[in-house]
């Protein structure tokens, strides 16, 4: 009986042994869940997503795993990460980082997420922890352990590839420097001017140079210089006697032909163009001192500068590319095309002009003068309209710079208010507009002299008004037009393209997100009207009237980018 009692008394201890099983391993259910909870909440440190240093792995899986998974990135309300890194986000973290005052190359950084064989420096592997180890100090030296570990492991693994030699050297582009375990003291990083001189030394930075061109100084440095150089070319074709010229024609026809009749030669360069790079230089200038520090939320502004310097490097090949084709191919290439060779031989099938006037009044110019005047011409306008793509090169780098912030945060630029980050990119949108005007107009300049060139009209202006009055009552003038080759309808076409891609980019980049309101809109509208006038130039009877209520729009909205919207009317939030 005693042991049947006994045997009764441990039934109801094996049931909750049973029960404790199903709630799991003896655990309580609500004991669980509270664990479940804290175990998510400690995935989370300083607000941002951790992910714990795990596995035996070399430094391109560890990387590769911990990027994806968006480790070190900031967590949503929910605690979940704001999406993997990509080369620009983790380029951008490591640069703000306070004691990374050399900041960090875009391309090493693209090298650790390709497949290569390439692995990474002692310097970087320090910034590459305080950024996986959410700036927590256990953290950051548990993953700064397993990054070391992960290296020597790819170091290892090449060298088990047959190339014994190659783990200590350094290749070009390649981030693999002396290993911390070895011993080696990590060079200290080099400050910005240290940075400045050594690339000087090893050859010329164009991109910095023509950036600091257009926005170091003076506003009115640039401007007044393009301007100078316009009137100096104007006071020169008056001594020649160029400066109001009209010759016979085949068809007995008089025409103008002087070189202050010559809006691509006149406007361009005395209005349109000095405008343009005085919105450009007052758009950078305001970006490096004020719009990329506010949205890098109050960071120190040598880290700004520092970053705003790696995003100008980083279009290095395409200023050089822009410099050569302005200077080989639109000044040599085509002063001896459409200049020299027919001043030689006499002429050919290009429309008369200013620069040809030597083959149709040798009595007011000789070709030796025609040649220099020519050559000093193009020389001027090849390095104006260098600087105009620099300029558009550097609005393009603007948008891009701005929209990589507002991605690297979520959406969220910065600890500062919403108002204040939605008003940085709404000034960068109208300064980037009113660029855009302004170089839509040079294109137009450079197409209505084209057109002109060929037509019979006696001068520019009383082309465009017979133009006006086909569709009003009363008789005009009849127009016949030659079939000369214009080059300039090249040219101007190719200053407009890149003009409108530029706007079209910041348009879409800047503010992305927070709705489409009136003032972009309109902002919109105005360009593609101005761009419709544009490319119906001597397209059919009547198209000055169209030009001509683009262009009053045009010049409307660089006074009033916002076309009647009070400082207020900004992006939707």
């Amino acid at each position: 009986m005693a042991d049947l009692a006994c045997a009764c008394a441990e039934v109801p201890s094996w049931r909750w042994m049973r029960r404790d099983r199903r709630l799991g391993h003896g655990m309580p259910r609500r004991e669980a869940k509270r664990d479940e909870t804290e175990s998510h909440r400690a995935l989370i440190k300083n607000g941002k997503y951790f992910v714990p240093p795990e596995g035996d792995d070399d430094f391109k899986a560890l990387f590769k795993r911990v990027a994806a998974a968006g480790g070190g990135r900031p967590v949503d309300e929910e605690g979940f990460p704001q999406g993997p890194w990509t080369p620009h986000l983790l380029a951008e973290a490591i640069s703000r980082i306070e004691a990374n005052r050399a900041g960090i190359d875009l391309r090493t950084v693209q090298l650790w997420f390709q497949d290569n064989d390439k692995g990474v420096s002692a310097d970087n592997i320090r910034w590459l922890a305080r950024i996986f180890g959410c700036d927590d100090p256990a953290a950051t030296s548990a993953w700064q352990a397993a990054l070391s570990a992960g290296q020597a492991r790819l170091m290892a693994r090449r060298r088990g590839k047959g190339r014994p030699d190659e783990s200590d050297a350094r290749h070009p582009g390649e981030d693999d420097g002396p290993s911390a375990a070895a011993g080696a003291t990590p060079a200290p990083p080099q400050a910005p001017d240290v940075q400045d001189r050594a690339a000087a030394r090893r050859g010329v930075d164009l991109a910095r140079r023509s950036e600091a061109v257009l926005s170091h100084g003076s506003p009115l440095d640039l401007p007044a210089t393009v301007f100078a150089g316009a009137v100096a070319l104007g006071f020169l074709s008056y001594v020649l006697g160029i400066h109001s010229v009209a010759y016979a024609r085949d068809d007995g026809f008089s025409k103008q032909a002087g070189f202050l009749w010559a809006p691509n030669w006149t406007v361009l360069f005395m209005v349109v163009l000095p405008l343009f790079f005085a919105f450009a230089g007052e758009l950078l200038v305001f970006w490096k001192s004020e719009g990329r520090p506010s949205l890098l939320g109050g960071n120190d502004r040598k880290d700004s500068d520092a970053g705003w310097r790696r995003q100008v490097a980083a279009s290095s090949t395409t200023y050089w590319a822009v410099f050569l084709i302005c200077l080989g191919f639109a000044g040599v290439v085509q002063w001896v095309g459409v200049r020299l060779v027919p001043l030689l031989q006499g002429g050919d099938d290009h429309a008369i002009d200013w620069g040809a006037l030597a083959t149709v009044r040798p009595d007011l110019i000789s070709v030796p003068q025609a040649i220099a005047f020519t050559g000093l011409a193009y020389l001027y306008m090849s390095l104006c309209f260098y600087l105009l793509f620099a300029g558009l090169i550097l609005l393009h780098t603007v948008a891009h710079d701005c929209w990589t912030l507002d991605k690297a945060s979520g959406g969220r630029i910065g600890p500062q208010s919403r108002p204040e980050a939605r008003e940085v990119a709404l000034r960068v949108l109208r300064g980037i507009f009113r660029c855009t005007v302004c170089g839509l107009l040079v294109a137009v300049c450079m197409k209505l002299q084209s057109s002109y060139v060929t037509t019979s009209a006696e001068n520019i202006w009383r082309w465009l008004v017979n133009d006006a009055r086909f569709d009003l009552p009363g008789p005009g003038d009849i127009i016949s037009r030659a079939g000369s080759r214009t080059p300039t309808h090249y040219t101007s076409l190719l200053t407009a393209s890149a003009t409108a891609v530029v706007f079209l980019y910041a348009f879409l980049r800047v503010g992305r997100g927070r709705g489409l309101t009136a003032v972009r809109g309109r902002m919109a509208a105005a360009v593609g009207l101005l761009v419709a006038g544009y490319l119906m130039i001597d397209a059919f009877p009547g198209f000055s009237i169209l030009l001509g209520a683009a262009i009053l729009v045009a010049i409307y909205g660089l006074f009033d980018p916002g076309f009647g919207a009070g400082p207020r009317g900004t992006l939707e939030g």
